[in-house]
């Protein structure tokens, strides 16, 4: 009769035994999770300033040349209207 009081201590000991591992595991995931939270911000931000500046640089090119390429289309269209007036 002794041993069916082993039995359920055993029973006992192994739900515990897992329980255990199982609350482990969770901490240890939340704990990864919050360890790669900020490396994740950090490749966010880096990405955002990347983008930005691309950004900035498709602007700033077409404002630089816009200048530049209307004083041209003036200069072209300025000998076509004077020679089809000469003519």
């Amino acid at each position: 009769m002794g041993q069916q009081h082993r039995k359920v201590i055993k029973r006992r000991r192994r739900k515990d035994y897992l329980k255990r591992k199982k609350e482990l595991a969770k901490t240890n995931e939340v704990l990864s999770k919050k360890a790669d939270k900020p490396a994740k911000k950090a490749a966010k931000k880096a990405a955002k300033k990347a983008v930005k500046k691309v950004a900035a640089k498709k602007v700033a090119k077409p404002a630089e040349e816009a200048p530049a390429a209307a004083e041209e289309a003036k200069a072209a269209e300025a000998p076509a209207t004077e020679e089809k007036g000469e003519e």
